[in-house]
């Protein structure tokens, strides 16, 4: 029996990830440099160990860059790209019903907390979240399976009566390594990647196609 759900944050509720994504490629073509999204997956979903786009151009193309600048330049354009941005199809519908349902919601994200917070009072959907769990939190983020297990924690729920809501290859690798069945809803970045390694229950272009209550029927 289904008892909660946990939902990962960048990409799954809105799509910040197309934006950076956007942002960092607009600011690496300043430079003559295409990043191309086969190595910018590497940060997607997880934290900038395995690659770090503020600093590759530094570290690995040698360029005599201005971090502080260049951070700024592609802050200010990914606010900008996100001013278009809105919360992904069936989010909202998904949060009402589930707490209509007396289900236990989460949320686990490899972003800051602040980052996180700031975005969900944003969409006036902070309250609908009874535990929050991000980089804050754990010592090892997405694909490590830490964040998902303490938001089971905190919920007080066993993995098997759980779902997760995810749109990465990273974050399903999470989900399924603390044990939780995954939906995937990938964004406009996310679809491009590899998931033929990923375990999930469910793969759909948003939560709009996949029916809430046939959800916990198949529970």
């Amino acid at each position: 029996m289904i008892k909660a759900i946990i939902f990962d944050f960048d990409g799954t509720i809105i799509d910040t990830e197309t934006a950076w994504y956007e942002a960092f490629r607009e600011a690496y073509r300043q430079h003559d440099v295409e990043l191309t999204l086969e190595l910018y997956s590497g940060c997607i979903g997880t934290s900038l160990h395995t690659f770090n786009p503020y600093e590759y151009l530094i570290t690995h193309r040698n360029l005599p860059i201005d971090r502080e600048a260049f951070r700024e330049a592609v802050h200010v354009q990914h606010a900008k790209l996100m001013e278009r941005e809105t919360m992904r199809p069936g989010v909202l519908s998904y949060l009402e019903k589930a707490h209509e349902a007396g289900l236990r919601i989460g949320l686990a994200s490899s972003s800051s907390l602040k980052w996180v917070e700031k975005h969900l009072r944003q969409l006036g959907i902070y309250e609908f979240f009874e535990v929050i769990r991000t980089s804050d939190h754990v010592q090892r983020v997405k694909p490590d399976p830490e964040l998902y297990l303490q938001a089971l924690e905190g919920l007080g729920v066993q993995a098997s009566e759980a779902i997760a809501i995810e749109d990465s290859p990273n974050g399903a690798r999470a989900a399924e390594a603390a044990g939780i069945r995954c939906i995937i809803t990938p964004n406009t970045i996310t679809k491009a990647l590899d998931f033929s390694s990923c375990a999930y229950w469910h793969k759909a272009d948003s939560l709009q196609d996949v029916e809430f209550d046939r959800l916990l029927v198949r529970s």
